[in-house]
């Protein structure tokens, strides 16, 4: 990874960290979602740089070493969006290409529909574009992870967390997520519980990636990712034209546990998604987890590649 460069960038007053690699004339900017940080995107960068394309991948504010918000309790959705367009200002960058995983996919839409003039194009991975946030945890039990990361009582994630180390926080939500069952505890089980320390690692995500992991999560702890995504879904920006008018590839594992949420993979096969986006491409990859894009590398790198090659 040594060719991927680092530098930081000022938003307001927060650094920003952003790793960014090539030199195309074309920008490929990727969102990560939770847990994870610019890393996560080190697959695709290097392949989208050896492509011709430019490839930048930010830690979100309060990720990795990002700078946290001043009140990381109140940090919101708006906030990634108005970083991501100072970035792309102090970068001087007028138009990219967006690929979003997970809660990343978020902000990239706000970006699109907000923002169109700024977006070229957009691939999102494991979520698929809605026009608002939806709230899952109404409609699943109390032991439903993000209904325990939320603040329905407080200090009970941060308890949770708090009785193991980062990495391995981080090792266990990579098993969990990697997993086609929704993570669900008991009534007086915990999240951390549903990981037995002996549970091995997927085989694609290594030793020496959790390291890395563990080392940025040191700096930035979980306060911030626990507020953006899992206590901010009521932070809905009014818009008025919800459309999409760019291009969009939405890649899903078929194995990715998403798509156990209610009414998801109906959302996502029957049609209901071109009402919001005219030029719409689905592709699955049946084997393919939450992280798909850490466990199938080439598989999501040609996906990507052969989208950007019909959109530039």
């Amino acid at each position: 990874m040594d060719e991927v460069q680092h530098k930081f960038v000022d938003v307001g007053g927060l650094k920003l960290h952003v790793a960014e690699i090539g030199t195309g004339p074309n920008v490929v900017l990727f969102l990560h979602g939770f847990p994870e940080i610019w890393y996560s995107w080190r697959h695709q960068m290097i392949a989208l740089a050896n492509a011709g394309f430019q490839a930048i991948a930010p830690d979100h504010r309060g990720y990795g070493l990002s700078n946290p918000p001043t009140q990381p309790d109140k940090a919101s959705f708006a906030e990634i969006l108005t970083d991501l367009l100072s970035l792309l200002d102090a970068l001087q960058i007028a138009k990219v290409f967006l690929v979003a995983k997970d809660f990343g996919v978020w902000p990239a839409y706000l970006l699109a529909v907000l923002h169109p003039e700024r977006v070229l194009g957009m691939v999102t991975i494991g979520v698929p574009l809605k026009p608002k946030r939806s709230a899952f945890h109404q409609y699943l039990p109390e032991g439903f992870y993000m209904s325990r990361w939320r603040v329905w009582e407080p200090g009970r994630a941060e308890a949770d967390f708090g009785c193991l180390d980062v990495k391995t926080v981080v090792r266990n939500i990579y098993i969990l997520f990697s997993r086609s069952e929704i993570p669900m505890a008991a009534e007086n089980q915990e999240i951390m519980d549903l990981v037995d320390l002996s549970t091995p690692l997927p085989p694609w995500f290594t030793e020496e990636d959790l390291a890395t992991y563990g080392a940025l999560y040191e700096k930035s702890g979980f306060q911030t990712t626990l507020q953006v995504p899992y206590r901010s879904s009521g932070d809905d920006p009014n818009i008025t034209d919800p459309k999409v008018k760019v291009p969009v590839l939405l890649i899903m594992g078929g194995k990715d546990y998403i798509l156990r949420f209610q009414g998801i993979e109906d959302y996502i096969n029957n049609g209901e998604m071109n009402e919001l986006v005219s030029n719409l491409e689905i592709k699955f990859l049946p084997e393919g987890t939450h992280f798909v894009q850490e466990q199938s590398p080439d598989e999501v790198n040609q996906l990507i590649l052969t989208f950007l090659a019909k959109n530039v």
